[in-house]
């Protein structure tokens, strides 16, 4: 099975869609965000795609009720966890969480074979050794939105468990925000 991992859309539903759409052309089935979509009608985007969207707040919550109703619509395939979910994907633990520092302590447990995360704008897919004496995978799409960075999303295959980042394919007429320095918050 294969999957689009990003974070940290921010309110940006054109690079979200098109990294999702872009994703869904390389065969993923599924779409794992890490949070910081912001206003939850930014998800919208992604649902003509018809792929089960899994999501987390991240530390820019926007509105968390209408994040929680959006997930409740009839026919939705977007499940909203809270702060970090715990999900099985052809048959891998995975667990999403916002923060980075929180991210590395779950992949020392050994309790997972996938952590992915976001919030520092950073991509990065990184073995972590845990404390059962085998390794973790640990994947940071960067931003999706492009803030402070190119544009990023990954794109994972679990049954292989190989994961590659990849830029969002950005219309050369579309304008994304791109700051000297890259946000913590």
């Amino acid at each position: 099975m294969k999957i689009c991992i990003l974070s940290d859309s921010h309110d940006n539903r054109h690079l979200l869609a098109a990294a999702a759409q872009d994703a869904k052309q390389r065969g993923a089935e599924h779409v794992l965000h890490c949070g910081d979509v912001v206003a939850p009608t930014t998800l919208r985007s992604l649902l003509p795609l018809e792929l089960p969207v899994h999501v987390i707040h991240g530390n820019n919550t926007g509105d968390l009720f209408s994040m929680s109703s959006l997930s409740h619509d009839p026919g939705n395939l977007l499940n909203y966890y809270g702060q970090d979910a715990q999900l099985t994907l052809a048959g891998k633990r995975i667990f999403l969480v916002h923060y980075p520092h929180y991210a590395r302590a779950m992949a020392t447990t050994g309790d997972w074979d996938l952590v992915c995360c976001g919030h520092d704008h950073r991509s990065y897919v990184e073995q972590i050794a845990n404390v059962r004496q085998t390794t973790t995978l640990l994947v940071n799409p960067g931003t999706v939105a492009g803030v402070g960075a190119q544009p990023t999303y990954v794109m994972g295959d679990l049954e292989q468990m190989e994961f590659t980042i990849h830029d969002v394919p950005v219309d050369p007429g579309m304008a994304y925000n791109r700051p000297s320095v890259t946000p913590h918050g």
